[in-house]
């Protein structure tokens, strides 16, 4: 003892952590381990008490005795759509398309006709023939006689030379009625047209009203239109209506480009917002198999716009069970509500005069909840991002400062916890995603991939359990065994560390130009605030006094989390039922969800370790994944097929090939069936002896061009190699055949270049497959296409595509090859030429309709007699 002060030894020195440890919270003041499993549950309820309600609410459809407003009438609408589907598929070039459609339109337009307030409007009907081409993927695209019903509604008063553009299609694909694709677009633009008509309230721009004829052939209508009609150059914006499912509410998911103004505009008009630039960057990044005619609007036409679409459903999407049956009355009002009020909104836009004036980068936008619309500029995103991120960074150091100053430790000492717990995160966040896509890969191993196809709630057990066990496990066991800092505070640091790793993924996402950051934004400002507060209330050193305001700021942030995760889940796993057997869709479901949970979660699965024993809470959520592997894997629950509602697609055609030699003798001449299975399961599930015979096509890839086989667009070209070829002993019948006839071979004067001069007569669907002898040095030098192409060829081993598609005009297709060969010696094989002719709207025959009953009732069946022949020349 000196002078009052009593000095301890090293030896008799206490580990002062374990008594402040003491003092902050006694073991038995924490909850019981079972209500832990309750707060868990908790949250996973709100998803289903909130988010799903809110996810699916529409209005109530508004009836003809309402029709005294100039409002949407939803009961007209969908007694429209009734009538458009009865004509049944309407594929371009058949007479349901190219007569009866147009009929309907007609129709449908004279009595608006008749109705016009002729004191308040004009309007003008033009029916376009139009013939061109375009470069789609891998294949020239080329179209002849293609249809447009083009309506222009335009003010008395308005002397605006700018206009603007409305669109929808009334094409489908074989087999479907397309109520959904995109009859449901069709008939509210119908309804749109009819009211601006008929209402006495008047507007700025004339409005361009686009039905058009052939978007299921890759845009051709569309592009006829932008570049070729009289209207198309004054069209300065377009509002572009499509659908890959149907039945929901319709989704903003592609702006501009480089026009935010038009989604200020949404914001304001649409009465029931949905939309995400998150999904604008999916949708573009080319992931999802799908495009729509605002790609051609876009890039042949130059103009911006806003890109709609109904996603809900899409089971049915191209396949014969789009009917009206499956769409309710709420979901066209809901639609129309929203068309109908963004079109009078963009109608009356200043900026429409010049939208070059008004390009200032992309938009960020997106809903909450579907009750309102939040959106800026790409530029106020940037520092947004930056600013919530920095601040953020800046009150965890305060926060780490505070705790160094009570519990005695250094901060020094509290930056060491900090680095242990950044690895643990790091090590949480992998195992987070890993147990996931672990799952994933083992079923699929065991030939068990889509078990969520049909029964999304399977996903909670499959991927949402694991992605929660991996991210509270390194935390849980460092707690149960590591106790050097208070636990409020260890837990604390937890939720500091996940911050701080927000913080850098947005200010990194931002930087490298993903508009999308703004997720970790919104994360990291709730959390900020939540931090700002406990600090200032003291509530930050007070036990787990703290966890109160972290878990109330999670609320908006868990809701938007789940309520976007779950958006992306109901578009992409339909679509994971028509992306081909190469890919395991598994693996990308599995990513989705588990990136959703960790996103989710990420403050708030930390927070069972303020309950006694969390290492139980644990437990329980892996029994609920023991539970659902068991039912996914040994049950009718996981089996993906459902009739009707969630089918399986398998394609095929009747062929007939034929194969000729350079001397026009016949090598091969055979009939079958080429089938190709669109989802990952192939033929497995269904077991039928009829396909038992059928062999793999990829042999055949490595021997002929293309496969030889009529490969019909760039869909069947990406999936050629999971294609199958079923011999078929008799012949197939064809209604017609593509005829092939050389009109003239001369040699230029070069005397190095022969040109070929060749005339194709055949159905309203064909394509041209070109190969040149490269081993004799011959190549295609010239020809009567589009040249670009020519110099831009598909990658090998793909050969030249031209793909043809008859609207109205059959007239015979003339073109020439040049092919040069530096000997001039043009007596030998010089190029291969494949004719493919699809004859889409032809009956099976007898044999053929005995194949098809074949297959189980969960299959949708989509198919046509086609022929290949193969020459060379």
């Amino acid at each position: 003892m000196s002078d009052g002060i009593t000095l301890i030894s090293e030896e008799d020195d206490v580990d002062i952590s374990s008594k402040i440890q003491k003092y902050y919270i006694k073991k038995n003041a924490k909850p019981a381990w079972y209500l832990g499993t309750g707060f868990v549950l908790f949250w996973t309820l709100l998803f289903f008490a909130v988010v799903l309600p809110f996810f699916y609410r529409m209005p109530t459809s508004l009836t003809i005795e309402d029709d005294h407003k100039g409002e949407f009438i939803g009961d007209r609408a969908y007694n429209t759509l009734n009538n458009l589907v009865n004509i049944g598929p309407r594929t371009v070039g058949s007479s349901a398309n190219e007569v009866d459609a147009v009929l309907f339109l007609i129709n449908e337009l004279s009595p608006m006709i008749k109705v016009l307030l002729h004191y308040y409007f004009t309007m003008e009907v033009d029916i376009q023939r139009a013939s061109g081409a375009l470069r789609y993927t891998h294949m020239l695209n080329m179209y002849h006689g293609v249809r447009n019903i083009i309506v222009k509604l335009t003010p008395k008063s308005s002397t605006s030379e700018s206009y603007l553009l409305v669109n929808s299609h009334y094409d489908t694909v074989a087999t479907s009625p397309g109520a959904g694709d995109d009859g449901f677009m069709v008939a509210t633009m119908l309804e749109v047209l009819r009211v601006m008509a008929t209402t006495p309230q008047s507007f700025e721009h004339p409005v361009v009203f686009l039905f058009n004829g052939a978007e299921e052939t890759a845009f051709q209508a569309s592009h006829g239109f932008i570049t070729q009609h009289k209207w198309a150059p004054n069209c300065k914006a377009v509002v572009n209506l499509d659908a890959a499912g149907s039945g929901g509410r319709d989704i903003l998911f592609q702006s501009g480009p480089s026009n935010p103004w038009l989604v200020e505009y949404y914001k304001k008009h649409a009465k029931h917002p949905f939309a995400t630039s998150l999904g604008e960057e999916i949708f573009q990044s080319g992931v999802i198999p799908s495009d729509t005619d605002f790609t051609a609007f876009v890039e042949h036409g130059k103009i911006p716009g806003l890109d709609i679409a109904q996603i809900i459903n899409g089971y049915i999407y191209h396949t014969k069970y789009d009917r009206i049956d499956v769409i309710p009355r709420s979901s066209i009002q809901s639609t129309g509500d929203n068309v109908l009020s963004l079109v009078r909104g963009l109608a009356n836009a200043t900026e429409l005069h010049n939208p070059q004036a008004y390009e200032e980068g992309h938009a960020v936008f997106f809903d909450f909840l579907g009750l309102f619309l939040i959106s800026y500029s790409e530029d106020t995103g940037i520092i947004l991002n930056n600013c919530v991120a920095v601040v953020g960074l800046v009150l965890v150091f305060v926060s780490l400062w505070r705790m160094s100053s009570i519990s005695s430790l250094s901060l020094t000492q509290v930056l060491q916890r900090v680095l242990i717990q950044l690895i643990l995160q790091i090590i949480a966040l992998a195992l987070g995603l890993a147990l996931p896509l672990l799952i994933a890969y083992v079923f699929d191993s065991f030939g068990l991939s889509l078990t969520y196809f049909s029964s999304l709630s399977l996903l909670i057990g499959l991927y949402v359990c694991p992605a929660l066990i991996g991210l509270s496990l390194p935390i849980t066991i460092y707690y149960q065994w590591k106790k050097d800092l208070p636990c409020p505070y260890g837990l604390q640091l937890a939720l500091h560390i996940w911050a701080i790793l927000l913080s850098m993924l947005a200010i990194a996402l931002t930087a490298y130009g993903l508009r999308s950051a703004y997720v970790f934004t919104i994360l990291n400002g709730f959390y900020a605030v939540s931090l700002a507060l406990n600090l200032l209330t003291t509530l930050h050193d007070r036990d787990y006094n703290w966890t109160g305001l972290v878990m109330a700021c999670q609320v908006i942030p868990f809701l938007y989390c789940t309520y976007r995760t779950y958006l992306l889940l109901v578009v992409v796993i339909p679509m994971s039922g028509r992306l081909g057997s190469a890919i395991n869709p598994d693996l990308a479901i599995a990513g989705v969800t588990a990136l959703g949970t960790i996103f989710g979660w990420g403050f708030l699965i930390p927070l069972i370790n303020i309950f006694r024993r969390p290492y139980l809470i644990v437990l329980s959520i892996l029994t609920v994944t023991v539970i659902t592997v068991i039912l996914a894997s040994s049950t009718d629950i996981g089996f993906p097929y459902r009739p009707r509602a969630s089918s399986e697609r398998v394609s095929f055609q009747h062929v007939r090939r034929v194969f000729y030699e350079y001397d026009g003798s016949i090598a091969k001449d055979e009939s079958g069936y080429l089938i190709s299975f669109q989802d990952r399961r192939e033929a497995e599930p269904m077991k039928i002896r009829s396909i038992a015979n059928a062999r793999s096509i990829r042999s055949d890839c490595e021997k002929h061009m293309m496969c030889g086989v009529p490969l019909y667009d760039e869909r069947w070209v990406d999936n050629r190699l999971g294609s199958v070829w079923l011999p078929r002993e008799q012949p197939i019948q064809l209604p017609a055949k593509a005829n092939l006839t050389l009109l003239s071979k001369q040699i230029l004067e070069s005397n190095t270049t022969a040109r070929f001069e060749f005339k194709l007569e055949g159905p309203d669907h064909m394509s041209l497959f070109i190969q040149t002898y490269e081993d004799d040095f011959a190549t295609l030098s010239n020809w009567s296409f589009d040249r670009t192409y020519l110099e831009n060829p598909p990658a090998y081993p793909l050969s030249y595509h031209i793909y043809f598609t008859y609207g109205t005009d059959r007239s015979p297709l003339n073109f020439s090859l040049d092919i040069s060969k530096p000997n001039g010696d043009f007596e030998v094989p010089l190029f291969q030429l494949g004719i493919s002719g699809h004859y889409v709207e032809t009956k099976r025959d007898a044999l053929t309709e005995q194949f098809a009953a074949s297959f189980p009732s969960y299959a949708a069946l989509v198919d046509w007699p086609s022929s290949y022949d193969r020459y060379i020349f």
